[in-house]
């Protein structure tokens, strides 16, 4: 088999490749190792429990122990299944804060600016307002993802927006347009009351093309003869075989695969691959480090009204919830229920927002385990841009094996003092008078929890990763060191090669990944297909006008 582009993985940036390549006539294949994303459990948006923590549709991986959350080895879940990591997610869609793009620039990835990726942000967007206002001028309206709200009618989710204007912060109607910082509604990838994955706003339209095949295979390594990335070597059952890339080469295996099949290919530090036997063709020390994410902490209330999402949780709800969603793809079904979000600024002297708030009208975990008995509610908070550092390496030259991966979460102390402010902030939040109706006792970390000692406990046994994982093969100038991809996405060191996806952050950016990896997939194409850029739209943010003296 051959084709002019070889992509490996049918993930978010992925999918974006396939059509956009496939839709300028090239041949594509693309090799995806997990199976086919039919049925409720994936589709119904309420059920995103579920698949994130089936070994079907999971890769199933989990980082080492981690040396400053007591040995915790966490969960680290990547989608197995066509639309990869975008079929198992909580369908929460965040750009970022165009200063993270500029950030990017300014590291060496020259033509990555909030101006250049802007165009495309819209050009993979079709929004859907709701009715719950927003900044139509900054959002798409014809683009195969769409992005919608859900109805915001649970009064506990309303009672957030609200308690976060009695705080003092400011309220936006968008947070994806002009104005990132304040409360408002969430924006999410379903339509029609469906997951809008990546594989049925992307996959699903190339693959109706003549040009574009989906291959089922294990990638083992990138093919490389004379410095030149020729194909892909991948098992199928038993059989091995190379499928040849006329023109290139794209892995868009995810942050934790991706860096992983280019230490397979002999692509990496040079003393790693030389302990696993692997023939060294390019020494490049960034492989597989610079792994960041967004840790998180659940604040958990009990509530002394009946009004949140516990009602519906036994199997008889649920089942009716399911039927209604099958039958009319309406209902309860058809949300995430995480329809209120919250980016704020941790204190004075910070420039934009660098903490996240999620809020769900129920108190429950993300693998859907309750934590208590009865009504109540949280919200999910962590800092943005924490200053630790992680890696994948290998653990052997075996493809069939899991890499071994490390985040070094709270390596750093600001990272401590960070979290304490987001569990403060919180508190604060959920004691202003919108939430009086309903607030009852604190059933995490518990009103007990007071001192910094106190926090640090709570932290250091219960903060949860919220699954975004970045970082392992950045984006920078060719002259530095650590970077692993140009500004065009191009394996510095080997010809015929691209990343696209997030693994090339240079940096994690303000909020969920799903939206910026597909944002990747569709700029790459355009420099894969040495097309000109997006015209740059200089569209100016909203910036707290006293950010550099008040945090609110």
């Amino acid at each position: 088999m051959q084709a002019d582009y070889v992509i490996v993985g049918a993930g978010s940036a992925g999918c974006a490749l396939a059509y956009r390549l496939s839709e300028a006539g090239r041949s594509v294949i693309v090799i995806e190792y997990g199976g086919t994303d039919a049925g409720p459990l994936i589709q119904m948006p309420a059920a995103l429990s579920y698949p994130m923590n089936m070994k079907r549709y999971d890769w199933g991986y989990q980082t080492e122990p981690e040396p400053h959350l007591g040995g915790r080895r966490l969960a680290t879940p990547r989608g197995k299944v066509i639309g990869g990591s975008s079929s198992i997610n909580g369908m929460i869609y965040v750009r970022g804060h165009a200063c993270d793009y500029d950030h990017w620039a300014e590291e060496g990835a020259q033509g990555w600016a909030y101006a250049d990726v802007l165009p495309y942000f819209k050009r993979l967007e079709s929004w859907h307002d709701g009715g719950r206002g927003g900044d139509p001028e900054w959002r798409g309206k014809s683009g195969p993802l769409h992005v919608t709200r859900g109805p915001g009618l649970n009064p506990l989710t309303q009672a957030f927006i609200e308690a976060g204007a009695q705080a003092g912060y400011p309220v936006t109607g968008d947070y994806n347009g002009a104005q990132q910082e304040g409360f408002g509604p969430f924006d999410a990838t379903i339509y029609n009351g469906k997951r809008w994955s990546s594989a049925n706003a992307y996959l699903r339209p190339a693959l109706a093309r003549p040009n574009c095949t989906l291959v089922h295979g294990l990638a083992e390594r990138v093919v490389i003869e004379d410095g030149r990335a020729t194909g892909v070597q991948l098992t199928r059952g038993s059989r091995t075989e190379i499928i040849a890339a006329n023109a290139e080469v794209i892995i868009a295996a995810s942050s934790i695969n991706s860096p992983k099949l280019l230490m397979l290919s002999g692509i990496g530090p040079a003393d790693h691959l030389k302990e696993h036997g692997i023939e060294v063709l390019a020494d490049r020390p960034g492989v597989g480090q610079n792994l960041q994410d967004h840790l998180e902490l659940y604040i958990q209330m009990a509530a002394k009204q009946p009004v949140s999402l516990y009602r519906y949780w036994n199997l008889t709800s649920k089942a009716m919830i399911g039927a209604r969603w099958l039958f009319t793809g309406a209902g309860l079904g058809a949300s995430n229920q995480f329809e209120s979000t919250g980016f704020i600024r941790s204190r004075a002297g910070v420039e934009y927002p660098d903490i996240q708030f999620h809020f769900l009208p129920l108190a429950v975990r993300y693998d859907g385990k309750l934590a208590a008995k009865g009504h109540g509610y949280q919200a999910h908070v962590g800092p943005m841009r924490s200053v630790s550092r992680g890696s994948v390496t290998l653990a052997s030259a075996d493809p069939a094996d899991a890499p071994k991966i490390l985040f070094n979460y709270m390596s750093d102390p600001s990272d401590w003092e960070d979290f304490r402010t987001c569990v403060r902030l919180t508190r604060e939040i959920f004691a202003q008078p919108a939430f009086e109706p309903y607030a009852d006792k604190e059933l995490q970390p518990g009103a007990q929890m007071q001192t910094d000692a106190d926090l640090d406990t709570f932290i250091r046994e219960h903060a949860e990763s919220a699954y975004h994982p970045c970082g392992t093969a950045k984006m920078g100038d060719a002259n530095d060191p650590m970077a692993v991809v140009d500004p065009q996405t191009r394996v510095i060191g080997v010809d015929g090669l691209r990343v696209a996806d997030s693994s090339i952050f240079p940096r994690i950016t303000n909020g969920n990944l799903n939206g910026p990896s597909i944002m990747v997939g569709e700029k790459a194409a355009d420099h894969i297909l040495g097309k000109d850029a997006l015209p740059r739209e200089n569209a100016i943010p909203w910036m707290h006008p006293a950010w550099a003296t008040a945090q609110r």
